[in-house]
């Protein structure tokens, strides 16, 4: 047993040392997309990010930091945190396979011979370096998420009820439950994934202390359920709910300061888990104390909850909900902001509202007024038509709406205009094919069998399935792939495993499950732990269709349980070898051929697109957004990715803390705007005039556009309403203000739908915001209007601002912000890098730009001033987010290259262009229309050689991949019919200007080939 315990220390450290030393090699180096911007940024400080919150992960993190050389590496750090805890996890998952292997290969109290030890060895080193090597926990292991630090938790609490099972029996065996117990409730802190561990660890109680029998195994599920339930549903919300009750006590019923009923509440609540744990300790009620201990250890682990209040009552910067008190804290947890999603009974998506009953109260809203709470707003909840609801309800989603819908007929047969109720089977149709097979066994098998790309699948046979390499199922499942184009086969993401790990983890459950009593129930309990971990999931999330996002991070626990079969599954090759050696040769077989089939190869298949050591990309581009703007400007964000980069780059590193950045989507909320109502670094607080009883949750969320016909033709006379006149009218309560011809009810509304703000050209020059030598150009006033009938409290908000900033501070709007952002102002937007800048000057375009270009500062930009993260080097792997940016930054290089020519400015243009194929090559980035059309300017600058070459490698390359399109079954032509008139169009955009340009042979190359594909185009 010594032994056995040395050696399998010193191989489970030394798997850890593998997987921290991958990790910390292919961490990236700096902010990464998505959430993880906003993660490091409000760890630094310890602010407040999205609910509901992760304050141990902030905790962790902000500890990480300290260590960091200076501020531009606490990304680093920060990201260092979870390839750590992903390399600890790898260690835990290691023993717990050597565990559960060594019960099934040692019966009772027999010598452990070397043979079984390599074997059982070997089984924790495959199973944990093939998890060490998967797609999905490689991908969160090297940047700073949460996803990491939940999955060692999950790890953890599994190898620790294996260390209780070791000692069940034993005096002060129950330690391990309480731990269990406390990393629980720390777990919270961090993701709540880690609580669907608790089935299977209820399953392993049940085994090692109870005799095995139907109604055992129900009750036990009947308990882990309630456990579970009881977590989430129960001390998570219900110790706040609570607070909350004691607070409106003792502060609205008794006339106590704020927080009196908080502060009894937790002395209350702390002075009966003393008295209980010391009642059941005097009367030796071991399973009461053992109850109540736990609960104790939860609650002290949920505790780190505290510093989200205590944080956010100092009102830092980035403060998102402003969750300062109990009542503010318990929809921060309950995350009510993104709504509520029917899983057991529900509506379908063309539900309508009941007629007689339409809406019912929801939660109330509490705001701290004269010393008491008051009720700001009840939500309304909506009521639907009982008779479009079903049980299990898969299609659900109002969201979106119409792409939903579309969605919904996509996967499960519906119409798309669907008036008629879903049946039932199109219902289970949509959840088997779209929530079960696409959004999760599709990730399994990315991570076993083998990914196709990296690129975000919607269905179809082009990206993001999952493929083996075996070419007889690939080209069953995806269409002929004999003459799959280089451009696809070449992409570093497409990775193939040949089905190995996944025909090893096969074995795995195999061989576990036949290995008796003990086997079977260990299957048991990794079944349970791999359903709660993924199908359950599946089940909770509920996802409508369209994701922004690939989504396979939520399952990463569930891959893990499969990693432990394919641990186990190198005993089942062990088996099969022993009828040839059954002594040291066989053992060692077994486990050499398992690790190079399954982890050699899958680290080899997967390295390439997982090593983000020297990729700057996502930093990079948020300064250049900052470095768009003057200073003491205004920027206008929209989405996750020119947003929480450049809260990292203004919270973390000091970067450009003049501009206020500014998300439109969260200018709806009244904390929001609350908070860019104050003065954050160097920035001055935004110029809103509306006080924040105008803007409170519930006021003005909604503002109609309803031409009053007392203002037409004043409105019609003056072309438009002076917004500071809208945002006067608006904020009055006055009655006039609020009642309409028609309309019985008070609306809040604006009398108009054109609008326009004055402009003192003086002003304008005074505040530099245009020069002199574009007086001419500047308007005497904006105009505007509106397609729709209502305007949202953001775009309220927009304007208010522009009534009251005169110019003061330049506003800008991030050029990935939608259309639907820029308010119908795009006409009076000048492009000054990744930022389009409000100016008093209308240019209407043609072309589908937006606004006018300020060449001399998009050259200095593009050419001198920005960095571009490393992208155009080769051994930078770009995945779909960054490549999609690159597409943006190709469209900016050709807006100055023709704005260049078209003052004549030939040696300039070719420089731009130079420079753009320079940075983002097609090699890299596939080549687009803004490609097609840079190569026009190389013609119309008279560098041919260039142009040809360009014309040259993308005809090519159109041509395979069109010729790969056609070489697939004819009933695929709908699906890719869009991909090939795509294609099409820029082969005919390529030939029309070598035949423009008279390049004969060029034209002899591309003629032919492209007649023939659109004669086949035609055929359908």
């Amino acid at each position: 047993m010594k032994r056995f315990n040395l050696i399998n220390n010193l191989f489970g450290w030394l798997t850890f040392l593998i997987a921290a030393s991958v990790y910390l090699l292919t961490l990236e180096p700096t902010v990464s997309f998505w959430d993880c911007a906003e993660f490091i940024a409000s760890s630094y400080k310890l602010e407040i990010g999205h609910p509901p919150g992760a304050p141990l992960f902030m905790i962790l993190a902000r500890f990480f930091s300290l260590f960091a050389s200076g501020p531009e590496k606490v990304a680093l750090m920060i990201n260092g945190l979870s390839g750590l805890a992903s390399a600890f996890t790898i260690l835990f998952l290691f023993w717990s396979i050597t565990h559960l292997a060594r019960k099934l290969v040692l019966k009772d109290k027999q010598t452990l011979t070397t043979p079984q030890l390599i074997a059982i060895i070997g089984s924790g080193m495959v199973g944990a370096l093939a998890y060490t090597f998967s797609d999905t926990f490689w991908f969160s292991a090297v940047e700073g998420e949460v996803y990491a630090s939940s999955s060692l938790f999950t790890a953890l609490v599994f190898w620790a009820i294996l260390k209780w099972e070791n000692e069940a029996f034993e005096k002060y065996a129950n330690r391990w439950l309480i731990l269990i117990a406390y990393l629980m409730g720390l777990s919270i802190g961090v993701h709540l994934l880690n609580l669907l561990a608790i089935p299977a660890i209820v399953m392993v109680y049940y085994f090692r202390k109870y005799e095995t029998s139907r109604m055992g195994l129900l009750k036990a599920g009947g308990v882990a359920v309630l456990l579970l339930g009881g977590i989430m549903y129960g001390i998570i919300p219900g110790v706040m709910k609570i607070a909350t009750w004691f607070e409106l006590l003792f502060v609205n019923s008794l006339g106590f300061p704020y927080n009196t009923g908080l502060i009894v509440y937790a002395l209350l609540l702390i002075g009966g888990i003393v008295w209980g744990l010391r009642y059941t300790l005097r009367k030796q009620k071991v399973l009461a104390n053992t109850i109540l201990t736990g609960i104790t250890v939860i609650l002290i682990g949920f505790s780190s909850y505290a510093m989200v209040i205590i944080r956010s009552s100092a009102n830092p910067p980035l403060d998102e909900n402003n969750p300062e008190d109990v009542f503010s804290m318990l929809p921060y947890l309950n995350r009510e902001q993104y709504g509520k999603t029917p899983l057991i009974y529900g509506q379908y998506f063309n539900a309508g509202l009941d007629e007689e009953n339409p809406y019912s109260k929801g939660s109330s809203t509490y705001s701290k007024k004269n010393g008491r709470y008051e009720v700001t707003y009840v939500a309304q909840e909506p009521n639907y038509d009982s008779r479009y609801k079903t049980i299990f309800p898969r299609m659900y989603s109002k969201g979106s709406q119409g792409r939903h819908q579309a969605g919904y007929a996509q996967w499960s047969g519906v119409d798309s205009d669907q008036k008629m109720k879903p049946t039932f089977a199109q219902n289970l149709r949509f959840f088997f094919r779209y929530q079960l097979n696409h959004m999760y066994i599709r990730y399994f098998m990315w991570n076993f069998a083998g990914r196709q790309d990296d690129i975000q699948s919607h269905g179809g046979i082009l990206n993001g399935n999952w493929i083996s390499g075996i070419p007889l199922l690939d080209n069953w499942r995806l269409g002929d792939q004999s003459q799959l184009p280089e451009s696809m086969k070449n992409n570093p993401a497409r990775n193939q495993y040949f089905l190995l790990p996944l025909l090893l983890g096969l074995l795995g459950m195999i061989t576990q499950y036949r290995a008796g009593k003990a086997g079977k129930q260990g299957f048991w309990v990794i079944s349970l732990l791999f359903f709660f971990t993924g199908v359950a999931i599946v089940l909770y999330l509920n996802q409508p269709p369209f994701q922004p996002r690939e989504r396979d991070y939520a399952y990463a626990g569930s891959f893990y349980a499969f990693a432990i079969w394919i641990g186990i599954g190198v005993l089942g090759v062990w088996k099969l070898l022993r009828k040839l050696n059954s002594g040291t040769v066989g053992a060692s077989l077994a486990v050499g051929i398992s690790l190079l089939a399954v982890p050699t190869l899958m680290a080899q298949q997967n390295w390439d697109d997982h090593d983000r050591s020297d990729r700057y990309m996502a930093r990079d581009l948020a300064l250049n957004y900052l470095n768009s703007c003057e200073p003491n400007a205004i920027l206008f964000t929209m989405g996750d990715n020119d947003t929480f980069q450049l809260w990292y780059l203004q919270e973390v590193e000091g970067i450009r803390t003049d501009v206020r950045v500014c998300n439109l989507s969260y200018l709806a909320t009244d904390w929001y705007i609350e908070q860019m109502s104050r003065e954050a670094y160097d920035s001055d607080p935004l110029p809103f005039s509306m006080k924040k009883d105008q803007y409170i949750l519930g006021k003005r969320d909604v503002v109609y556009l309803l031409e009053d016909p007392k203002f037409a033709k004043w409105v019609e006379s003056t072309r438009g309403l002076d917004i500071r006149d809208a945002i006067a009218y608006v904020a009055s309560d006055k009655e006039s203000t609020k009642r309409i011809q028609g309309y019985e009810e008070r609306i809040d509304h604006m009398p108009a739908r054109k609008f326009r703000l004055p402009i003192d050209k003086n002003q304008i020059l005074a505040t530099k915001t245009l020069t002199e030598r574009d007086t001419a150009q500047i308007v005497d006033q904006m105009e505007w209007s509106y397609n729709g009938y209502s305007i949202y409290k953001n775009e309220l908000m927009v304007l208010d601002l522009l009534a009251n900033n005169q110019w003061k501070r330049p506003v800008y709007f991030a050029i990935t912000v939608g259309r639907s952002g820029y308010m119908n102002m795009e006409d009076y937007f000048q492009q000054e890098g990744f930022a389009y800048r409000l100016v008093p000057v209308k240019t209407v375009n043609s072309d589908g730009q937006v606004g006018r270009l300020a060449v001399d500062t998009m050259y200095h930009n593009l050419m001198e001033n920005f960095q571009w993260g490393n992208i155009n080097d080769p051994d930078v792997y770009l995945d779909e987010n960054h490549r999609r940016l690159c597409m943006v930054i190709r469209n900016n290089f050709l807006r100055l290259a023709d704005a260049l020519l078209t003052k004549g400015e030939r040696e300039k243009a070719v420089k731009v262009m130079d420079r753009c194929f320079e940075l983002v090559p097609g090699e890299k980035v596939p080549y687009d229309f803004y490609s097609v059309l840079m190569t026009k300017n190389y013609y119309m600058a008279a560098e041919y050689d260039k142009a040809n070459q360009l014309i040259d490698r993308m005809s090519r390359r159109m041509i395979e991949e069109l010729n790969y399109f056609y070489s697939q079954d004819p009933s695929l032509n709908s699906e890719l019919q869009q991909e090939k008139g795509h294609r099409l169009a820029l082969l005919q955009n390529m030939l029309r200007m070598v035949i423009q340009y008279d390049q004969p042979d060029l034209r002899a190359k591309i003629e032919p080939e492209f007649e023939k594909l659109v004669a086949l185009y035609k055929k359908g």
